[in-house]
């Protein structure tokens, strides 16, 4: 039954010049009861769906969904939310944390918290490696900001080819208190190839991983002395192709990249 409840959204592809690649947003523009936010977010479907309520001339709180959970924060939907809301230095609240974004005409660029990093030990690292269908691992690794935390491992070897068992990792995930667990494979020193899995969260693979990427980034630097700025390629494999630009420098971290829009519309509810 229709009620008369009219929300208007945009739908964003960040970290992409282009529409229909990168990772694919929803913002949802107008007031949203809080009982109906997750059922819009799986209607959407996509990785993420947000309802920012601005609060200031410059700054706005904000709800970030997966299709099946509520995230604390989230880098995507954080870049692709302060491009849509207009160019202009934001201060974006989430439940995680307060970050500045800020948007141009091309993308944006927000801060994010320094991460925690802690090694698991080798019986827990080979259980992540059987998970993710890897030959070799350089350790595994849990870092975590604003709430979200995220398995990262090190890889020398191609990770195009990947065939992760997905129930597995989402078990792993659940364990380590973790939304993703992220492959990372150093090309060059400043470049970067990364996988991101979230099943536990309703996102089999993700294209790209605005909340991972400055972890990875800063994880990358001490183990294989990349670049202080790094480009992460993220999304080939799943026909989404990201491009995330990082400066990790710890007390500075980084995480930005380009938006385009795709589609607008009504809910009609």
């Amino acid at each position: 039954m229709n009620n008369g409840l009219r929300l208007r959204y945009r739908i964003v592809d960040v970290f992409s010049d282009r529409p229909l690649a990168g990772n694919a947003l929803c913002v949802v523009l107008d007031p949203v009861p809080e009982a109906v936010m997750a059922a819009i977010a799986r209607e959407v479907n996509l990785s993420e769906t947000t309802f920012p309520v601005q609060i200031a001339d410059d700054a706005y709180d904000v709800r970030i969904f997966t299709p099946s959970a509520e995230l604390p924060f989230a880098g995507h939907p954080s870049l692709g939310t302060a491009w849509v809301l207009g160019p202009k230095m934001w201060a974006q609240t989430s439940s995680g944390a307060t970050v500045q974004v800020t948007a141009d005409a091309d993308g944006a660029v927000m801060t994010q918290p320094d991460p925690t990093f802690d090694w698991l030990g080798d019986h827990a690292a080979e259980g992540v490696r059987r998970a993710l269908g890897a030959s070799t691992t350089e350790g595994v690794c849990r870092a975590e900001a604003a709430g979200n935390a995220h398995v990262i491992v090190p890889t020398a070897a191609p990770i195009e080819g990947l065939n992760p068992d997905l129930g597995a990792i989402a078990g792993i995930a659940a364990e380590l208190s973790a939304t993703t667990c992220s492959v990372v494979r150093r090309v060059d020193d400043g470049h970067l190839h990364v996988r991101v899995f979230a099943p536990g969260a309703g996102i089999s693979e993700d294209p790209g991983t605005g909340s991972a990427a400055g972890p990875v980034a800063l994880l990358a630097r001490q183990l294989w002395a990349t670049d202080t700025d790094v480009l992460i390629r993220q999304g080939d494999e799943m026909g989404r192709p990201c491009r995330i630009q990082v400066h990790a420098e710890v007390g500075a971290l980084r995480v930005g990249g380009r938006v385009a829009a795709c589609a607008e519309g009504t809910f009609t509810l």
